[in-house]
C-alpha cells in the first residue's frame, strides 16, 4: 500500500511540477494577468478538470507560483551569505545582494511576479508572508552580526524617530525576533527597498543609455547602500 502511495504521490509532484512550468512560461509569453488554467491545461494536453484536481483556481496557481519564487530568491541570498564566511558586514551585503540580483537576471518574469506590478484581481494569501521574508531576513542578520561585532553605527542622538516610525521599528524588532536596536531599522528597510528599486531599473529598462557598467555599478551602489544602513568594514569607534 505504501508502494502504491509513493508511486501516487510521485506522480502528482511531476504533474504539479509541470502545471508550474507552463504557467511560467506563460507568464514570459503573456503576462500574470492573462495566465489562464484553461490555457495551461491545454498546453499539457490536460481535460480542465483534471487540472483543477491541482488547482482549483488561478489564484492558487498563482500563489504557488509566488511561494516557489520567493523561496527561490531567498534560496540564493541564504547560500550567498553562508559563503561570506567572516567577511565584514559591507561584504557580506554586497555578496547577498549580487546574489538577489543574479537570480532576477535569470528569471526576469518570475521576479516581475513578486515584486513588479499587482495582478489585478489577485489578494496573496498569509501563506507568501514567511518566503517573501527571506531575503530581508537574511539582511537582517547581516546587520545582526553587524551589531554584535561592533561594526553597526546607529543614527545621531540628536536625529530622533517620529513616534510612528519608532512604533514600526520596535513591532518590527520584536516581530522578527531580531536582536537589533529600533532605531536602526527604519535605514535598514530604506536600504532593503532601494535594492530592489535598483534590480527593478535594471531589469525594466530604466538604465538603458544611463548605465553601461552594470556590476560595477551595482557594487557601488550597494557598498553605498551598506554604509546608509549603518553597516562598516571596521568596528565604530565610541563618540567622544
Amino acid at each position: 500500500m505504501s508502494v502504491i502511495r509513493t508511486a501516487r504521490e510521485r506522480a502528482r509532484g511531476e504533474v504539479t511540477a509541470a502545471i508550474k512550468e507552463e504557467a511560467r512560461r506563460q507568464l514570459a509569453d503573456e503576462g500574470a494577468a492573462r495566465l489562464s488554467l484553461r490555457s495551461v491545461a491545454r498546453e499539457l494536453g490536460m481535460v480542465s478538470s483534471a487540472l483543477y484536481r491541482y488547482f482549483p483556481n488561478r489564484d492558487e496557481l498563482l500563489t504557488a507560483l509566488i511561494v516557489d519564487a520567493y523561496d527561490a530568491v531567498g534560496a540564493a541570498a541564504e547560500t550567498a551569505f553562508e559563503g561570506v564566511g567572516d567577511a565584514d558586514p559591507v561584504t557580506s551585503w554586497i555578496v547577498v545582494s549580487r546574489a538577489v540580483r543574479g537570480w532576477a537576471l535569470e528569471h526576469p518574469h518570475e521576479y516581475a511576479l513578486i515584486y513588479g506590478s499587482p495582478v489585478p484581481g489577485y489578494s496573496a494569501p498569509l501563506d507568501t508572508i514567511g518566503p517573501a521574508s527571506r531575503v530581508a531576513l537574511v539582511l537582517l542578520t547581516v546587520a545582526e552580526r553587524a551589531h554584535a561585532d561592533g561594526r553597526l553605527a546607529l543614527p545621531a542622538p540628536d536625529a530622533p524617530l517620529s513616534a510612528g516610525v519608532h512604533a514600526d521599528a520596535w513591532r518590527l524588532v520584536k516581530d522578527l525576533d531580531q536582536d537589533l536596536p529600533p532605531q536602526a531599522l527604519p535605514a535598514l528597510i530604506a536600504a532593503w527597498a532601494q535594492l530592489f528599486g535598483l534590480i527593478g531599473f535594471e531589469l525594466f529598462g530604466q538604465f538603458n543609455n544611463v548605465v553601461e557598467a552594470r556590476d560595477e555599478f551595482f557594487d557601488h551602489a550597494m557598498a553605498s547602500l551598506a554604509h546608509q544602513a549603518g553597516l562598516r568594514r571596521d568596528p565604530v569607534l565610541p563618540e567622544e
